[in-house]
């Protein structure tokens, strides 16, 4: 009976540890299901869009997306080298390449941004390898807090979480790992959590990985096609001539601000131009007009399978 008794209060410990490490609220699939069943709301014109992220997202989505929804289209950003959702929070961390990434005149301090409630839409991604980001920078506690600071700065303000993709290289094969992370990372460990804050304002989805691997899965069957022969041509070069295994090429950047175009605006980027600029003025190489009409084809039939997306089904 003693040791029973001393052992009450490890129990109790331990089992406080447990109930601290599950999921929070209530995740049951039918209450995912309904939180994502009304669709986003459908803008109504030009939108200003606040992006919060790292290299990924970088200069030049941003500035393609403004090309591609029009001249009134208003966005601003805070960006990093590989920096998580928890080092952007705390603005007495380093965030690595910050005075780099940031020199442009876009810039503007996401707690500031965010908190003043001026935008249409917020973009958070978090950062690669989400793996390490989940187990060591507490993905999905620090997107529901950048989620509610913009939740509660404006009414109408809509989070959007941006998927993106491992390496190339990438051990378990770049392809299996963008079709897995999705369901296993991206929503159960990182987006899915933020349900319980606000199941009637969920966070929506903007699944570049997702277009980027349909698209893939097209050239591949096809043995390629016109300015796109293999997936590295999805990512840019090294000075030296080697494959960046995670950094886009104009092709790979154009994708993925169609991507953003197709959810932000809820509209179909089939007919969009497909020869634009980088962010600082010069052309951005474009792929032949036929492949650009089939990543813009690929971008509307994947974002409107997905009902995370909150565009109409």
């Amino acid at each position: 009976m003693r040791a029973i008794v001393l052992m009450l209060p490890v129990l109790f410990l331990l089992g406080m540890a447990i109930w601290w490490a599950l999921p929070k609220g209530n995740l049951e699939p039918q209450n995912v299901t309904i939180a994502y069943a009304t669709p986003a709301a459908m803008p109504q014109g030009p939108l200003k869009v606040y992006h919060l992220g790292h290299s990924l997202v970088g200069r030049d989505i941003p500035a393609m997306l403004a090309q591609l929804a029009g001249s009134d289209h208003r966005y601003d950003s805070q960006l990093g080298w590989g920096t998580s959702l928890r080092e952007h929070w705390y603005p007495d961390v380093p965030i690595a390449g910050f005075e780099t990434e940031n020199a442009h005149p876009h810039f503007r301090p996401a707690t500031e941004a965010i908190g003043s409630g001026e935008y249409d839409a917020v973009v958070l991604t978090e950062m690669v390898d989400l793996r390490a980001a989940i187990r060591y920078h507490k993905s999905a506690k620090y997107l529901s807090k950048w989620a509610e600071l913009a939740r509660q700065s404006s009414a109408d303000t809509q989070v959007f979480l941006y998927e993106t993709w491992p390496r190339l290289d990438d051990p378990q094969g770049w392809l299996p790992r963008v079709n897995a992370d999705l369901s296993a990372l991206w929503e159960k460990k990182v987006l899915l959590p933020d349900l319980k804050n606000a199941p009637n304002r969920p966070i929506y989805v903007i699944p570049a990985g997702q277009v980027m691997a349909r698209l893939i899965e097209q050239v591949d069957a096809r043995g390629g096609i016109p300015g796109l022969s293999t997936r590295e041509d999805l990512f840019s070069r090294t000075e030296t001539g080697e494959i960046d295994p995670i950094h886009l090429s104009d092709t790979g950047n154009y994708l993925v601000a169609l991507t953003h175009y197709a959810v932000l605006y809820q509209r179909s980027p089939v007919g969009l131009p497909y020869e634009l600029l980088r962010a600082d003025g010069t052309s951005a190489n474009a792929v032949p007009a036929n492949t650009a009409h089939l990543m813009q084809e690929t971008v509307w039939s994947t974002v409107t399978s997905y009902p995370k997306t909150g565009i109409p089904q």
